[in-house]
């Protein structure tokens, strides 16, 4: 349990998304929404830290009133809510861009730009839009890349055959490639397709945060965070205080704080919002 004094000193709340606020329906509860104006009021910030894209965060943002910057795409950016100053950007260099599209065009594979605002795709390529596990994101269309190469937060690519695909992961990582990191992995939704996601090296949500606390001038002792699943480990390896929703993989919940009794689908977060306005108060 979590003790008052603790409590007391929390000025930032940073919150996973999926998974963690919304319920499975991808809905914010009235109650949560309320909560989070009272403890506005009481001198607590709330953001979120999740990897949707910015655009695709904004109508969340709206309904919690946020006016501090959110950190999205796992950390890569961070930017406020209702103007254009972007507090962190992690671009993947355009020789990199270049290189990947090359190899999805060598070994048959889809691939698409992911940018702050949208995840970009050719007419050859229209396919992904339907594999990409991507909630709520703005796809366009582009008669080429060669105009979105620059600011890119994120390669995507994708394609049927897994040795391919690891291929392109391996021609993609050190020693061909430095300071960015490819990761592949199997759809959980779709049988027998693969994906590979580049970034820049360093980019996290937890980096996300501490580059969060610094604009904001807060100490990391005095931030909560609050998460269910891996992508949020780097948000729980911070000195922040820590709280997993009940339906949190058991490696954030070995090191939280505070375990919620209930999950993301019966609005757990709640357990924590109502202690610490408690506190507060």
């Amino acid at each position: 349990m979590l003790s008052k004094e603790s409590l007391k000193k929390i000025q930032l709340v940073v919150c996973d998304l999926d998974g963690t606020l919304l319920n499975n329906s991808n809905q914010l509860d009235e109650l949560t929404i309320q909560l989070v104006k009272e403890l506005k009021k009481a001198g607590v910030l709330f953001s979120i830290a999740t990897g949707r894209l910015h655009n695709a965060v904004l109508s969340y943002a709206k309904l919690l009133d946020i006016k501090i910057p959110i950190i999205t795409m796992d950390g890569t950016f961070i930017k406020e809510t209702e103007d254009n100053d972007i507090i962190y950007k992690s671009f993947v260099p355009v020789r990199y861009v270049k290189r990947a599209l090359k190899f999805a065009d060598r070994y048959y594979l889809k691939v698409a730009l992911c940018q702050d605002s949208a995840i970009y795709f050719t007419e050859d390529n229209s396919v992904i839009q339907t594999l990409l596990e991507k909630n709520d994101a703005i796809f366009r269309q582009v008669d080429s890349y060669d105009s979105h190469l620059e600011n890119t937060l994120e390669i995507l690519l994708t394609g049927d055959q897994s040795a391919n695909i690891k291929t392109v992961a391996n021609k993609m990582a050190f020693p061909y490639t430095f300071g960015i990191q490819s990761n592949y992995y199997k759809s959980q939704s779709h049988g027998g397709v693969y994906y590979i996601e580049i970034r820049k090296i360093g980019a996290s949500k937890g980096e996300g945060l501490l580059n969060l606390c610094k604009y904001l001038k807060i100490d990391i002792e005095n931030t909560a965070v609050v998460g269910d699943w891996y992508n949020d480990k780097s948000l729980f390896d911070t000195d922040a205080v820590k709280i997993a929703v009940a339906n949190a993989v058991p490696e954030l919940k070995k090191t939280a704080d505070f375990i919620t009794k209930k999950s993301n689908d019966e609005n757990g977060i709640v357990e924590f919002l109502e202690m610490l306005l408690k506190a507060k108060q």
